[in-house]
């Protein structure tokens, strides 16, 4: 199939993605790690699983049509199971970036980047919901007629995801004043194309996916 270049692509970008954020937040920005005192590394379990623990499994739940062999409901479970994982990863980043500012006595939610990310985590969490009744619980008819809905709703947050990941790298990129042509600020420049191009290669592995 067509869609299976493009999501080799879409896989290739989202482990760059990973293995550039792990450099920048364990060899720039101190480490990771929930319950420490240093509040920095509290911060830095934020990006890291807002992007692995959410974008990225997002991205395998949607590739998971693509990917995973076997019949179109054990897809659709191993789609359902990894929105629910990312969901949990998601609730604990949120958690992590809560108590940064709690350690640092900062006001919640005054950003751009916040308001876009706390409204996609939520409204995912609604489609989650639909999609887990519409699976179970409706007739094959309505499934049909939602289905084409519950795909772009879901296209749609994957990339509000996304632009959440950016403006969240840039208002760091900003907050920590990096001169234009240091090392770091590079390697966060990189870090965003990567995860753009991640969500580029994954929503065109799910529209060529149509065109056999």
């Amino acid at each position: 199939m067509k869609s299976y270049g493009t999501t080799i692509f879409a896989q290739l970008f989202g482990l760059l993605a990973l293995i550039l954020l792990l450099v920048w937040l364990l060899h720039y920005r101190e480490g990771i790690q929930y319950d420490s005192d240093d509040p920095y590394r509290v911060f830095n379990v934020h990006p890291f699983m807002m992007f692995f623990g959410f974008i990225f499994l997002i991205g395998q739940a949607i590739l998971a049509y693509q990917t995973v062999p076997g019949t179109h409901e054990t897809q659709k479970i191993v789609h359902l199971t990894l929105h629910l994982i990312a969901i949990i990863l998601g609730i604990v980043g949120l958690c992590a970036v809560f108590k940064f500012h709690d350690m640092m006595n900062l006001t919640d939610v005054y950003s751009l980047h916040s308001w876009i990310g706390i409204g996609t985590f939520c409204l995912f969490g609604l489609q989650w919901l639909l999609g887990l009744v519409f699976m179970f619980q409706a007739s094959p008819q309505s499934r049909n007629s939602m289905a084409p809905w519950h795909v772009a709703g879901g296209r749609a947050l994957f990339f509000m995801a996304i632009c959440a990941a950016l403006t969240g790298l840039m208002e760091k990129y900003t907050s920590s004043k990096l001169l234009p042509h240091q090392r770091e600020s590079r390697l966060i420049n990189f870090t965003g194309l990567a995860i753009l191009l991640f969500g580029v290669f994954v929503d065109m592995a799910v529209g060529l996916a149509r065109f056999p």
